[in-house]
C-alpha cells in the first residue's frame, strides 16, 4: 500500500546567533491511509519539530531541512509558497497544543472556519457557515449556533479545543496532525477529546500523527508508535507489541514510569538524569549517560535503527 505519508532521512536543524541545533536527526517514517501514528516522547525530543516540518511551519532564515517529505504523493519541500498555502488546511491540517494561542483573539470562531472554508473552496458565505454549523455538531459543541458567534477567549478549554478541531477538519484534509491536543485540559476533558478524535479519524478515514509524552494516550488512539529520543526514532512497532516487549531501555524506561504500575508506599521508578544539549550531544548513543544497561561500547558507537522485523525496529546496540 502506497503511504499516506512519506518522510525519509529528515533532518531538521535550527541556527542562529548560539550553536546550530539539530532537533530532528535523520528521520524517517510512514503514515498508511488511515492509520494512527504516535510520536512518543519527552519534551525536546523532536517530536513536534518533526509534526511542524510536514507543514514546513519552520522559519526559513533560522531553519535548515534535509531529506524528503512526500504527502499522498506530493514533494513538501518542493512546494512553492502559492502551493504550499493550498496544500495547508485543503490536504494536511493540524491541531495546536493550545488552541487558544493557535486562533485569532479578535475574531469570531465561525468567522475564523467559514473564511478558512472560502480559502480553499469556490462556495458562498452562507454554504460556507451551513457547514461550519455543520461541523459544530459533529464535534459535539452544545448550542452551536450561539458558540459560532462566540470568541475563543469566551470558550473554555475543552470548548476551544473542540472548536480547533472543527477548524482543522473545515476542508475535509486527508492527514490531520495532533500535537498533544489534551497536555493543556483536566482528566474527564481528555477522554472525551481523545474519544471524539479516534471516532472522527475512524468516520472520515484520516491518517494521523498524534505527538503525546504519554504512552497510555498512545495506547487509546494509536495504530503504531514511534518513540523518539534526542531527535531520533529509537523504537517503532505496533502499540500492543511496544507495550508488552519493549525493546529499546527508554522506551523500557517511559512504560516503568506509568503511575499504573506504582506500588502505594513506594517511590515512583523515574529515569535518571535529563535528555541531553541537542547542540552538544555525547559521542555513541545519546541515551547511554541515562540507561541502567549500558556497555563501554555505548560510548564508541552510534546505533542506526535497524528493522528487526516488517512491523518493529530499534536503534540500540544491546537490543539485537
Amino acid at each position: 500500500m502506497t503511504p499516506m505519508i512519506d518522510i525519509r532521512n529528515l533532518s531538521v536543524t535550527f541556527t542562529g546567533r548560539g550553536k546550530a541545533v539539530r532537533a530532528v536527526d535523520d528521520v524517517s517514517l510512514s503514515v498508511a491511509p488511515g492509520e494512527v501514528v504516535a510520536l512518543l516522547g519527552e519534551s525536546g525530543s523532536g517530536k513536534s519539530v518533526t509534526l511542524r516540518s510536514l507543514l514546513r511551519l519552520h522559519p526559513k532564515n533560522r531553519s535548515r531541512m534535509e531529506g524528503t517529505i512526500r504527502v499522498d504523493g506530493e514533494d513538501v519541500l518542493a512546494l512553492s509558497p502559492r502551493a504550499l498555502a493550498d496544500y495547508r488546511g485543503r490536504k494536511v491540517s493540524m491541531i495546536f497544543q493550545d488552541p487558544g494561542l493557535a486562533m485569532d483573539p479578535v475574531y469570531t470562531v465561525g468567522r475564523q472556519i467559514v473564511e478558512t472554508i472560502r480559502r480553499h473552496e469556490n462556495v458562498s458565505t452562507a454554504e460556507a457557515e451551513a457547514r461550519a454549523l455543520a461541523l459544530f455538531k459533529k464535534v459535539s459543541i452544545p448550542a452551536p449556533e450561539r458558540r459560532l458567534a462566540a470568541y475563543p477567549s469566551s470558550m473554555s478549554g475543552g470548548m476551544r479545543q473542540r472548536a480547533m478541531i472543527a477548524l482543522a477538519l473545515a476542508c475535509n484534509p486527508k492527514v490531520l496532525l495532533a500535537d498533544e491536543p489534551t497536555t493543556a485540559l483536566d482528566a474527564t476533558v481528555q477522554i472525551q477529546i481523545l474519544l471524539l478524535l479516534r471516532d472522527l479519524q475512524r468516520e472520515l478515514g484520516l491518517s494521523v500523527i498524534f505527538v503525546t509524552h504519554d504512552i497510555g494516550v498512545a495506547v487509546e488512539v494509536a495504530d503504531r508508535v514511534a518513540v523518539m529520543y534526542a531527535g531520533r526514532i529509537v523504537e517503532e512497532g505496533k502499540v500492543a507489541d511496544v507495550v508488552r516487549t519493549p525493546r529499546h531501555p527508554y522506551t523500557r524506561g517511559l512504560l516503568a514510569a506509568r503511575v499504573e504500575h506504582a506500588v502505594p508506599g513506594s517511590r515512583l521508578e523515574t529515569i535518571p538524569g535529563a535528555p541531553p544539549d541537542l547542540a552538544e550531544l555525547p559521542a555513541g548513543c545519546a541515551f547511554r549517560e541515562r540507561c541502567v544497561v549500558a556497555e563501554p561500547r555505548c560510548a564508541a558507537e552510534r546505533p542506526a535503527f535497524v528493522q528487526r522485523s516488517a512491523t518493529r525496529g530499534d536503534a540500540c546496540l544491546l537490543a539485537g
